[in-house]
């Protein structure tokens, strides 16, 4: 019988699990009360400055707008060869929208990769959206390893 623990990844692991963007969630905190609100996002990632780079969709009547000052979790996680790994994300993001084409911010876009994911009800090149990035205050992996029982 095979059995299942999960231990810590290193900053080289998480960077290399990461790669320049892929799926994951992106939650928001709200009133004490409330459970946070999470909804599916894409995200490029850049290794070199550990920051994390998002495409949002925010209508007019949606309640991301009001949630995207707010302190934020991201996670995102995958079934390998080898077996889970997981990667979560903690900060506030920040709006690069309107920032200017030399900053850092904004060139550093340049090096990721944010998938183009079509979970909307018009095609996204009909969809506004904005830019934000997020310097995790925190930032933990973990992998599944498996152990013989």
């Amino acid at each position: 019988m095979q059995g299942l623990r999960w231990l810590q990844m290193s900053e080289e692991e998480m960077n290399e699990f990461l790669g320049r963007g892929g799926t994951g969630v992106i939650s928001f905190s709200t009133e004490p009360d409330d459970p946070p609100v999470s909804i599916p996002v894409s995200y490029g990632y850049s290794a070199d400055v550990t920051r994390f780079y998002f495409r949002l969709s925010l209508p007019t009547n949606g309640r991301k707008e009001e949630l995207v000052d707010k302190p934020t979790a991201f996670v995102t996680h995958d079934q390998t060869d080898d077996g889970w790994q997981s990667v979560v994300v903690t900060g506030r993001l920040a709006d690069i929208s309107d920032a200017p084409y030399r900053s850092a911010e904004v060139q550093g876009m340049w090096a990721i990769r944010i998938p183009l994911v079509d979970i909307f009800e018009r095609p996204p090149k009909e969809t506004s959206f904005r830019f934000f990035c997020l310097d995790p205050e925190t930032m933990t992996g973990r992998k599944e390893v498996k152990v013989d029982s």
